[in-house]
């Protein structure tokens, strides 16, 4: 009878030097505490923009953990590339402006946007992979749903008209408006996923934030709102732009009166606050032309806006200059302007791409990617005629959003082990 031989054992490993660095965790494994508690700090941060002074404390603790976790969790800094240089242009173009101010202790304040724009580097280190991305998403459906709730029983109470606008829990009704139109455009890409069409409470959702939406009477949402889901209906349902007619004409006949004017009035150029925008547009201009490379500094577009301004134009001085492009290049100078818009195109472009190489529609991930170009497209269109990028409560929500692709791409692509020393 033949006699089977046990195979023999695996040799030893080789000895030398043990590896430097911390080693990369186990598929499956759980992350290390830092990037836990990095995470919860980092979603309070973003669930507490309506009470930004807690918001700026979460995100300062969130800071303060942040290097624990990233040697701990291996960062694929190369995939971020495409954030961290355009991100990277901005603030030190920022930081030109400032030296080039025309007062430069008043632009100085301006620095504070070095502690504004962490988040966009915090997310790929705590928010890594689809799991934590979706918990996230949905906190701010739930957010958009309780911000909704809040504002409609403003208009319980008797507001809502536009000596006295909604305004939730904001200091600005364009800050709530801007906060809920991204929460919106979350909320219709999460249910066009395979199953999300199917929870009440998001389609409940939805009705109460668009609800909101209206009542805001903030028109540049509305435009916004309106290309947003125009273009989510020629990639998920082109046949359903045929019903626009029919909507349109139903909702002439039961909207409000002061609603229907308050939309008409998007195109009334004898509108005061229509005329003001191109009054505040010529004048931009005419600081671009005068400092194109590094702009008047930040927060000189107020003060000298009166030296700009066009005669004939409604007021003697504004904040700014209700329009994003023209607001940075006034301030900071076209190539911050052009740091600016890389960083959108940048997050755009790898949703873009990553929704079409995982299956497009039918991708597992679809709705996440979907979220981000739909909000991402909203918020820029809605900044033609608004400010919204110099909103810190709603700048902090769009730049998670512009991390979400990266976020989703952290955890797929783990940085390389860090070599043994030479003996």
């Amino acid at each position: 009878m033949p006699v089977e031989l046990a195979p023999p054992p695996p040799a030893p490993p080789a000895a030398g030097p043990p590896p430097v660095g911390p080693a990369a965790p186990a598929a499956g494994a759980a992350p290390p505490f830092a990037a836990r508690l990095g995470y919860w700090l980092f979603a309070a941060h973003l669930l507490a923009v309506p009470t930004l002074a807690i918001s700026n404390l979460f995100l300062g603790l969130a800071l303060l953990v942040g290097p624990a976790a990233a040697r701990r969790t291996r960062v694929p800094w190369r995939a971020l590339v495409p954030l961290t240089v355009p991100l990277g242009l901005y603030l030190l173009l920022l930081l030109a402006s400032i030296a080039g101010s025309y007062d430069v202790r008043t632009s100085f304040r301006s620095t504070t946007e070095l502690f504004n724009f962490a988040p966009l580097l915090l997310a790929p280190i705590f928010v890594r992979g689809e799991r934590p991305v979706r918990r996230l998403v949905a906190g701010f459906e739930v957010l958009g749903g309780l911000l909704a709730v809040w504002g409609l029983v403003q208009v319980f109470m008797g507001q809502g008209d536009l000596d006295q606008r909604i305004r939730g829990p904001f200091s600005h009704w364009m800050t709530y408006a801007g906060v809920l139109l991204v929460c919106d455009l979350l909320l219709l890409a999460s249910v066009t996923a395979p199953r999300g069409w199917r929870s009440p409470w998001r389609w409940a959702g939805l009705v109460l934030v668009n609800l909101a939406l209206l009542q805001s009477l903030t028109r540049s949402a509305w435009v916004a709102l309106g290309l947003a889901v125009t273009v989510l209906l020629l990639v998920r349902a082109p046949k359903l732009l045929l019903a626009y007619p029919a909507v349109a004409a139903l909702f002439i006949l039961l909207a409000p009166v002061p609603l229907l004017h308050r939309m008409t009035s998007i195109v009334d150029l004898d509108d005061i606050s229509n005329y003001d925008r191109v009054c505040m547009a010529e004048a931009g201009l005419r600081m671009i032309a005068d400092r194109p490379l590094f702009g008047l500094g930040p927060q000189m577009v107020e003060r000298r806006y009166p030296i700009y301004r066009t005669p004939t134009a409604p007021r003697y001085t504004v904040p700014h200059l209700h329009n994003n492009p023209l607001q940075i290049a006034a301030e900071r100078g076209l190539p911050a302007l052009a740091a600016g818009l890389a960083l959108m195109l940048a997050s755009f472009l790898v949703a873009f791409r990553r929704y079409r190489a995982e299956g497009g529609r039918h991708g597992p991930r679809a709705d996440l990617y979907l979220g981000v170009m739909l909000a991402l497209l909203a918020f820029n269109t809605a900044g033609l005629f608004e400010n919204n990028w110099g909103d810190t409560e709603v700048q902090r929500v769009v730049l998670f959003v512009l991390a979400i692709p990266f976020c989703l791409a952290a955890a797929e692509r783990p940085g390389p082990a860090a070599p043994a020393p030479a003996a």
